[in-house]
């Protein structure tokens, strides 16, 4: 439970984020956030406690129908982009949000960049907190860039977040399931690729599939793998001509 070690002060709004989906060569990122308003040091341990307990752990570890019985005991059915839903545990509020940043802004900004941006805007449209100290944990290595100090929240990047900390692995399983189910529905409208399996990620039938096929509109067009096959299908189109 790393957020006892790293959080001290309260009360303390607490956001966590994590995002999925940085090396598929299709589809979006989606970033899970999480947020909740802690009073007290004990408040935190009940509840860090409590997500250990029913089986918050690494989303890479958990299977999807593991994912979905979890997120059933919190009664989080429907996770909509871009709208906030709410759980009670543990006598606090919860609020979550997943939220997508499409290919077309991948390609556009690079996938770091635009990962980086989709959990800072996650998080700042969760956070509802004028006067209240807010931390924000941030699974990765690198903290969100602020124009100026006065704007900043205290945040914390944590390697392997996702791993170390409850809150950060709720909000990554939530990002992977809204993810998968996501790529399941793209599997209906492109089904050379695989998406229902694969996911977008790069497995070798995949690759074969964008060779033979060449890429569909929700492919990353600036990725490897992928962009070298836009010029070889526009070579293939000139010779038909």
């Amino acid at each position: 439970m790393i957020e006892l070690k790293l959080i001290s002060d309260f009360p303390q709004e607490i956001i966590a984020v994590d995002e999925v989906g940085r090396s598929p060569l299709s589809g979006p990122v989606v970033i899970g956030a999480i947020r909740v308003l802690v009073a007290d040091h004990q408040s935190l341990i009940t509840l860090l406690r409590s997500l250990r307990r029913n089986g918050v752990k690494d989303s890479k570890l958990l299977s999807s129908a593991s994912r979905k019985l979890l997120l059933e005991k919190f009664q989080i059915i429907q996770i909509p982009f871009r709208q906030k839903g709410a759980f009670y545990w543990k006598g606090l509020e919860i609020n979550f949000v997943t939220w997508e940043m499409d290919h077309e802004v991948i390609d556009s900004e690079n996938i770091f960049q635009t990962s980086m941006r989709g959990m800072k805007e996650a998080a700042q449209f969760l956070s509802s907190s004028d006067k209240t100290r807010t931390t924000v944990l941030i699974d990765g290595h690198m903290k969100f860039r602020w124009k100026s100090e006065a704007e900043a929240w205290k945040e914390i990047a944590i390697i392997k977040g996702d791993v170390k900390s409850s809150l950060i692995g709720l909000a990554a399983i939530m990002a992977k399931e809204k993810r998968d189910d996501l790529m399941r529905q793209m599997h209906e409208l492109y089904p050379h690729y695989g998406f229902q399996t694969n996911f977008g990620y790069p497995t070798r039938e995949h690759r074969l599939a964008i060779e033979e096929h060449g890429p569909c509109p929700i492919h990353r067009k600036t990725f490897n793998k992928v962009k070298e096959f836009i010029h070889l299908m526009k070579n293939k189109t000139e010779e038909v001509g």
